[in-house]
């Protein structure tokens, strides 16, 4: 019996790749400060996190540091929602209960 020579790449799995978009909206005044961050995927499916921040008002006034904190938190409840979504998703194509924080 010889040998049987098979590519290398045979049983490779196929990467696709896709482009996800984040526009972040921020909104502020002289003391607070608001962000959503709104994810478009290629299905045209949107996922929006909301953040915010407040200054001291014994504070100095720097806008850029309320831009930070509110869209920081924007981003992290975007991700909260996003970690979620895929969690009940699993539990829902298995079958199974829902994992809590499984990540």
């Amino acid at each position: 019996m010889g040998r049987r020579n098979t590519p290398r790449n045979e049983g490779a799995v196929v990467m696709t790749e896709k482009n996800w978009n984040i526009e972040i909206l921020v909104a502020e005044d002289e003391v607070n400060t608001t962000a959503r961050a709104v994810l478009s995927t290629t299905t045209g499916e949107e996922h929006v996190g909301v953040g915010a921040a407040r200054r001291n008002p014994a504070d100095e006034p720097v806008a850029e540091i309320g831009d930070e904190i509110a869209v920081g938190r924007a981003l992290a409840d975007l991700a909260e929602h996003l970690l979620s979504q895929g969690a009940r998703d699993v539990a829902r194509l298995s079958g199974h209960a829902e994992q809590t924080r499984a990540w």
